[in-house]
């Protein structure tokens, strides 16, 4: 048999023959008809079934539905990425009921470990990985949903600060999609499915991905790191609290936000090349902490209450006054915040050195300008860190509450 085929001479590949066969089958059933194809025996591919034996870590599932949303108070997964997307021009609040209603019923459904409603890759949703979904508000939705008297007062941009070199590209948004597993396969496909369910609606503005140490790498319970090598997180308000209650949750303002939060976002690049240049004991006194225990440098263990007035035999303060640690804390115990961050690592090139990295620094508080402002400002003012870290992105959204089965996240703003 000749090797070329009879109607232009090229040669007949194991390829072509299989795109031959391809083509040639899809003819076929376009000729037959579908109903024809089920009538001989033709039938759907299966739903898939749950891991038979599936591990610990991908068989985990939070709760999607409750009082609150899911994703602040978990306790932090390996992988998140934070989406923003800008509402297009026709989307009105009838519209944006629509789409929360959708969007909502895919999160409960994929949370649990089910494909969502039209899933194009069923087979992917069937590992969870303690998988969440937290969805915020931006002053764009919400004054478009309910005018400008539903918009707290807090929701804006935050104030410019010296240290800030902020890019568009990383700053505001109108909807944001806060998405986080253990397992990176279901974070991503889970963000395909939430994007392909706003399509119509919203088109993306930014994604930031971002990442932790791997689960079952450390002791349930350790802070992260950072990439500067720093525990990153050490005083923070503990989830199940009444502290945490008061600290985080909003308890007045709008109607439609009460047993919400706030969420700011600062993506801040941290200068790792710069960072290498610094001995350790002078990262330590820029952090007020030991790199190897995240002890105070006047205690032992990394819980320790640091001792502020403590001073060196020479007489000088043994955390110093520009030391994070010293300008992150106030006398008045209103301004605290729940921290929630992830690393980033993303391309160097072009930048002129090994690695363009930093941290996603996510801050949930009821009230924005009483507890996250002042406590940047402190930061602005002095803080030694601000030599190897710079803000180049800023977001801040409304956490609406949760939801009941059977409602959607948003209801309380959209479905008066």
């Amino acid at each position: 048999m000749s090797d070329r085929d009879h109607g232009g001479g090229r040669p007949l590949t194991r390829r072509r023959l299989l795109m031959g066969g391809a083509a040639a089958g899809i003819g076929a059933a376009a000729a037959i008809g579908g109903s024809a194809l089920a009538g001989s025996g033709a039938r759907p591919a299966p739903a898939p079934e749950a891991c038979a034996d599936p591990t610990a870590i991908g068989a985990g599932v939070e709760p999607f539905h409750g009082a609150r949303q899911a994703g602040i108070e978990t306790t932090p997964q390996a992988h998140a990425v934070f989406v923003a997307l800008d509402l297009l021009a026709e989307t009105d609040r009838a519209a944006l009921g629509r789409m929360m209603r959708v969007l909502t019923d895919d999160a409960a459904r994929l949370t649990q470990g089910r494909p969502a409603l039209a899933d194009s890759e069923p087979e992917l949703a069937t590992v969870p990985a303690r998988l969440t979904v937290t969805f915020g508000f931006g002053p764009g939705l919400v004054e478009r949903a309910a005018g400008p008297g539903a918009v707290p007062a807090w929701l804006r941009p935050l104030p410019a600060f010296g240290v800030d070199r902020l890019e568009d590209r990383w700053c505001g948004g109108d909807l944001l999609v806060h998405v986080a597993a253990d397992d990176p396969l279901t974070l991503a496909h889970t963000v395909r499915m939430l994007l392909k369910d706003s399509r119509t609606f919203a088109e993306v503005r930014w994604s930031q991905p971002g990442f932790r140490r791997a689960r079952g790498a450390e002791p349930e319970g350790a802070t992260m790191r950072n990439l500067f090598g720093q525990v990153d997180g050490t005083v923070n308000p503990q989830p199940g609290t009444d502290d945490f209650d008061q600290v985080v949750w909003t308890h007045d303002g709008p109607d439609w936000l009460r047993g919400g939060t706030s969420l700011v976002l600062r993506r801040i690049h941290m200068d790792l090349d710069g960072w290498d240049r610094l001995d350790r004991a002078g990262r330590e006194q820029s952090v007020g902490r030991t790199l190897d225990t995240g002890a105070p440098l006047t205690g032992a263990r990394e819980h320790d209450e640091p001792d502020f007035k403590a001073t060196t035999p020479l007489g000088f303060p043994v955390i110093a006054a520009f030391a994070h640690l010293r300008r992150a804390r106030s006398d008045d115990t209103a301004q605290r915040i729940f921290r929630r961050a992830y690393n980033y690592d993303a391309d160097p090139a072009g930048t002129g050195g090994v690695s363009s990295s930093g941290l996603l620094f996510a801050s949930y508080q009821a009230d924005v300008d009483a507890q996250y402002v002042p406590l940047q400002r402190r930061l602005d003012e002095l803080d030694l860190l601000n030599e190897w870290t710079t803000p180049i992105g800023s977001a801040v959204f409304a956490i609406p509450p949760g939801c009941a089965p059977g409602e959607y996240v948003g209801q309380t703003l959209l479905g008066a």
